[in-house]
């Protein structure tokens, strides 16, 4: 039975990862792990276009789904908040090269590559709000993945510097980033309690409220769409 395109690609992921340390996500690694999987050049180019770039994704994508595996299958706390915790860390333990996320992080600073990058992160926040149950249809759809994309995304990068036991200060800097969030949250809730306040912000509120989250169903990769005011 010959190999899926899936195949190919995790079989030149696990050969460019012996490479990327050296030579990072670039065209000589993507050769390299071609001529290590004894795949054809162009049929290597055929699943992953741009070579090494695809390669990057599909570390990221792997690491993301062996997060949803330990999200549905481990027993998680009774906070919500602990849960956003355990999912981040789910996915920090996930990466088996460290060295391949620090170069990951270099390929995806480049300005023709930022929105690849970008989309990797903002696809394991959504991934982690949808594994745990998030219903919401509107603005907060957005603001939760946004929200938790900066607090993923910085957590990384304290981590990729992290040399403590266990990764200990790394977990610090979770905590503290999730209890930032936390106090976000509380105001947000103050000023929906607040008389005054609700009444000052009941334009924008009503503003946000015409914003919806993307159908899961639909054909279009639109990020969301916008509800006509109704008379």
């Amino acid at each position: 039975m010959s190999d899926t395109p899936h195949d190919i690609i995790d079989r030149l992921l696990d050969e460019a990862l012996m490479h990327v340390a050296f030579d990072g996500w670039s065209e000589v690694t993507f050769r390299a792990a071609a001529k290590d999987a004894d795949i054809a050049l162009p049929v290597a180019r055929a699943v992953c276009p741009r070579g090494a770039v695809d390669l990057a994704l599909a570390y990221h994508a792997r690491g993301d789904a062996a997060m949803i595996t330990r999200l549905t299958s481990e027993d998680l706390p009774d906070r919500f908040r602990d849960k956003i915790t355990a999912a981040v860390r789910f996915r920090i333990e996930s990466v088996t090269d460290k060295e391949a996320v620090r170069r990951g992080t270099t390929l995806f600073a480049l300005p023709m590559h930022a929105a690849d990058g970008a989309k990797a992160i903002w696809g394991t926040a959504d991934k982690i709000w949808t594994a745990l149950g998030d219903t919401s249809d509107d603005v907060n759809w957005y603001t939760k993945r946004a929200t938790l994309s900066g607090v993923y995304s910085s957590t990384v990068l304290y981590w990729l510097g992290d040399d403590s036991i266990d990764n200990q200060a790394t977990w610090a800097f979770l905590d503290r980033r999730i209890d930032d969030v936390m106090q976000i949250e509380k105001v947000k809730a103050q000023v929906r309690e607040s008389k005054m306040l609700s009444t000052l912000f009941a334009g924008p509120n009503w503003l946000l409220d015409q914003i919806k989250a993307p159908s899961r169903m639909s054909d279009t990769d639109l990020p969301g769409t916008w509800s006509s005011p109704r008379n």
